[in-house]
């Protein structure tokens, strides 16, 4: 699957920022005076949304200071949320222009430009210098990727020494194939899930040290339960609006594969050995 494939299969050829803005407008929100908290529901497209993001920011335990790379940052909901939790730099890659120019808008509205920025950038072609980062960040990313051993080598490779990688994904569960379409793919060509096991093991071949590793299916499955039980008010701006049909037909899914073991997520943190 090309990367060009891919970008049209996520930006659907919108001018994102302004549909964003309508949203926000319509939602009774002013652009030009926003929080991050008024951008919840509308820029983390992850499972379990914002509260996955904070659950994984616990195990990292920030202490300031640090420089932070996101891989396959979206739209910046999970940058911006660690940059309101400690004083660190966050930098953002995503193959997709469009989410690049909203992910950096939404950054300019809510006055975190200066610690937060995101550029256009391939996971498998990191643009950034050995060592360069004390902490990667990816969140439901790698599904599209076949290659995960150059995924996680890249990962390896731009980290310091003592770094932490911090992930938060969907892999393939034992209850059969995933029933498409998704959020990341159309068809299974666009998808490539690994089981558990060969996920951990291809982290480990990068030369990672898991620290922690933990199931988070059954709080997905209750996040899916009460997400799609219930319909968002009317005028919230949210992320299937902002991505239109397409998206919304793949998120529907998202409970049945989990109900039926078609998918499993993990939480997850490894470290890059400080001898390495």
């Amino acid at each position: 699957m090309s990367g060009e494939a891919l970008i049209r299969h996520y930006d659907g050829g919108q001018d994102l920022v302004a549909r964003a803005i309508e949203l926000l407008r319509a939602a009774g929100k002013d652009p030009d005076r926003l929080s991050i908290d008024d951008l919840v529901g509308l820029d983390e497209f992850h499972v379990r949304g914002r509260e996955a993001t904070l659950s994984l920011a616990r195990r990292l335990a920030l202490a300031g200071g640090e420089r932070i790379l996101d891989i396959g940052s979206g739209i910046g909901g999970p940058a911006r949320r660690l940059a309101s939790l400690a004083a660190v730099e966050v930098v953002g890659v995503d193959l997709t222009p469009a989410y690049v120019d909203l992910a950096n808008a939404f950054s300019r509205f809510t006055g975190l430009a200066d610690r937060v920025r995101f550029e256009v950038a391939d996971a498998l072609a990191l643009p950034f210098a050995d060592r360069a980062f004390d902490i990667v960040w990816t969140q439901h990313v790698q599904m599209n990727i076949a290659d995960k051993d150059r995924f996680f080598a890249e990962a390896f490779r731009v980290l310091a020494p003592g770094g932490r990688l911090a992930l938060y994904d969907i892999l393939q569960g034992g209850g059969g194939d995933v029933i498409y379409p998704t959020p990341w793919a159309c068809d299974p060509a666009m998808s490539h899930l690994e089981a558990p096991p060969r996920f951990r093991a291809a982290l480990e071949r990068a030369g990672f040290v898991v620290e922690a590793w933990e199931d988070m299916t059954a709080a997905a499955r209750d996040w899916a339960g009460k997400r799609y039980g219930a319909p968002p008010p009317a005028n919230a701006a949210t992320v299937a609006k902002l991505l239109g049909a397409r998206n919304a037909a793949g998120a529907a899914n998202i409970p049945r594969n989990l109900a039926e073991d078609r998918i499993v997520l993990v939480e997850a943190i490894a470290r890059r050995s400080a001898a390495a």
